[in-house]
């Protein structure tokens, strides 16, 4: 029994003190990065120098590198032979290639991201289906938030070759309204009543001016289209507040919704 308290003893006196000192320094570094990490967001949020999305990826994979660092040498400092270590890590190199296949691929897709630009943090787009604002872009997905605040993760692998549309890169935006009024009513007037809603309208731009022609002879009536442009920003606003104002215009003015109409005619053997 003297022995093996002996032991344990010698053990604590040895190891088991370089593990406690291990497990502190690596709580303390990983901290000490967050908080580096946390600091250079915020100097950059303040000073805008470096454009927010590849400074804010670029530093988050180098907190990866870095806690990968503390950790392999805290392994040396604890005596245990890291060449061993390696040699598994290469000899299982093959088996984690195929497994992670599709995280490389979305590795690849997040560089490839940053170098083309196709959006960045804060835009509005819609890649393979899913519409929402681009909250953050990492090597491995990017993370959007919809409409109705939704979090969408899409694999970089995804984003980088699909269609993406991107709604925020240009500072305007066209709004495209359609109205359908009877064949027996006046299309000029209805078209004059709904240029003048446009024209009245504080986000609706001058230029260029606002247009509402008859665009189809349809199975309900005249289709008439009406295009304006507004600042990106105010789109869904336009949107909505011309809908609605167009709508009320046209019925004070006594213009009603086109609807199908059937003749019938009745024959006499």
């Amino acid at each position: 029994m003297q022995d093996v308290l002996t032991s344990i003893g010698t053990w604590a006196a040895s190891t088991g003190i370089k593990i406690v000192i291990a497990v502190i320094i690596l709580i303390v570094a990983f901290k000490v990065i967050d908080f580096i990490a946390n600091k250079l967001h915020k100097a950059n949020d303040v000073s805008g120098k470096l454009d927010p999305t590849i400074f804010k990826t670029l530093v988050g994979a180098a907190k990866v590198l870095l806690k990968i660092l503390v950790v392999v040498s805290l392994i040396g400092y604890l005596g245990i032979d890291t060449t061993a270590i390696a040699a598994m890590v290469a000899s299982l190199g093959v088996a984690i290639g195929l497994a992670v296949n599709g995280a490389v691929a979305n590795m690849a897709g997040g560089v490839l991201l940053l170098v083309t630009r196709p959006f960045k943090l804060g835009d509005f787009i819609d890649v393979g289906g899913s519409m929402g604002t681009v909250e953050e872009i990492t090597l491995n997905h990017t993370r959007i938030v919809t409409l109705d605040n939704r979090v969408v993760y899409i694999p970089n692998g995804t984003a980088s070759t699909a269609t993406v549309i991107n709604f925020s890169e240009k500072d305007t935006r066209r709004v495209d309204l359609t109205y359908s009024i009877p064949y027996t009513q006046d299309f000029i007037e209805a078209e004059k009543v709904i240029l003048a809603v446009a024209e009245a309208d504080e986000k609706v731009l001058k230029d260029p001016a606002p247009f509402a022609r008859v665009l189809d002879q349809g199975k309900t009536g005249h289709e008439i289209t009406a295009r304006m442009w507004c600042s990106s920003a105010d789109y869904w606003d336009t949107y909505f507040d011309l809908l609605e104002k167009t709508k009320k215009a046209l019925g004070e003015a006594g213009f009603t919704a086109g609807h199908e109409q059937v003749d019938v005619h009745m024959m006499n053997k």
